[in-house]
């Protein structure tokens, strides 16, 4: 059997569905052997409400089921599950109709007209869509939860050497690169509860007093607080805060907070760059988007525009709704925009002199204590 990473393009990390299920069959066997059909949460609901098993080539791609050039279901890497095609949903395109709303759900909410559902998306690939990152060479960057760096390509461009994911989009004959780092504006909102803050709102606001040399002397936050992917690919690196003092206030620990957190979607921009992607402006989305001054930061560190759309922090939402209007027969010139710029933010200029010996401060941590939480997590298991 080939490798993995040369069927799906991408590393089997423990985050994805086939090492889960895999996790079921050693452990819980007499549950694996029910097995009937495996189902992503959106697709379950789709079940529920059409009738139909179905799945569209984004959500699929996180499967490591996916041959993702291909866009279809692979044999090999079922079989290397115990699985077959059988237990596996039909495939659509994201902009696709998968099914229509069942007559009796239908009629229940005072319906009464055929309502199409589209085949819909994961995510990211979601807010990509409504964004308008639909063009190669289009991209964001989400601070959600997690933090994504993500770039629209017109071919399978796999990297797994470094961690990157390279999955299907969910329009038809395009791909994207995606950077993933478990752990971005969730940093946020640890360390706000951390050092007793009202709120995020309120705790930034008391980071942008910090002038250069309080930031400069802030301890170096490593923001693995639930492991990392890209580019260590690392479910045992733990979340640190390196270089406190008596000095140390709560501004300084929430400035480190989102400087790590920033830090870490470099080390992902590293990571793409790596395979020959670049990027020009991208869009910045998620809840982290709200806050002016973490844009700013962020375009300083990555060196790159940015450009936060009005309704950014919904764009999945926007784009699954978008994805429904395709499903509809809308046209995507048409429906695929961008939306309004509410704000931009250009790189400063001094930004590489200002970061370059914390950035690599922050690498050099990474490396140094990298052995250490291996052994630690080689002890306890």
């Amino acid at each position: 059997m080939p490798a993995t990473s040369t069927i799906t393009g991408n590393l089997a990390m423990p985050g994805f569905t086939a090492p889960k299920l895999i996790w079921v069959a050693k452990h819980e066997p007499e549950v694996f052997v029910r097995v009937a059909t495996v189902l992503l949460p959106k697709d379950y609901l789709r079940l529920r409400l059409t009738g139909d098993k179905v799945s569209d080539m984004s959500d699929a791609a996180g499967t490591l089921w996916l041959d993702v050039e291909r866009r279809d279901w692979s044999e090999a890497m079922l079989e290397g599950c115990r699985l077959s095609r059988a237990h596996m949903p039909r495939l659509v395109e994201g902009s696709d109709a998968s099914g229509r709303l069942l007559p009796e759900i239908a009629a229940s909410w005072g319906i009464h007209q055929p309502v199409t559902m589209a085949g819909g998306a994961g995510d990211n690939a979601a807010s990509a869509v409504g964004i308008g990152a639909v063009a190669p060479g289009d991209g964001f960057v989400s601070l959600g939860t997690s933090g994504v760096l993500f770039v629209v390509n017109d071919r399978f461009s796999p990297n797994p050497a470094r961690a990157v994911h390279a999955f299907c989009h969910a329009l038809p004959r395009r791909w994207h690169q995606m950077s993933v780092m478990l752990s971005a504006a969730s940093c946020l909102r640890w360390v706000t509860r951390l050092v007793g803050g009202p709120n995020e709102a309120a705790v930034l606001a008391e980071v942008a007093t910090l002038d250069e040399q309080e930031r400069a002397r802030a301890p170096i936050f490593l923001p693995y607080l639930s492991g990392e992917r890209t580019p260590h690919n690392d479910p045992a690196a733990l979340g640190v805060f390196f270089g406190l003092t008596h000095g140390t206030d709560r501004r300084a620990l929430v400035y480190s907070a989102i400087e790590g957190v920033s830090f870490g979607l470099a080390d992902g921009l590293d990571a793409l760059a790596s395979a020959g992607t670049r990027t020009g402006t991208l869009s910045l989305v998620g809840g982290g988007s709200r806050s002016g001054l973490w844009a700013q930061l962020l375009a300083d560190i990555l060196q790159t525009p940015l450009r936060v759309h009005a309704g950014g922090e919904a764009g999945a939402a926007l784009g699954a709704a978008r994805l429904g209007h395709l499903a509809c027969g809308g046209s995507e010139r048409v429906v695929c925009t961008r939306p309004p710029v509410a704000s931009e933010h250009a790189p400063a200029r001094d930004g590489p002199g200002r970061f370059q010996d914390r950035l690599e401060r922050f690498r050099a941590l990474y490396r140094a204590l990298s052995p250490v939480w291996k052994a630690a997590g080689s002890a306890t298991s």
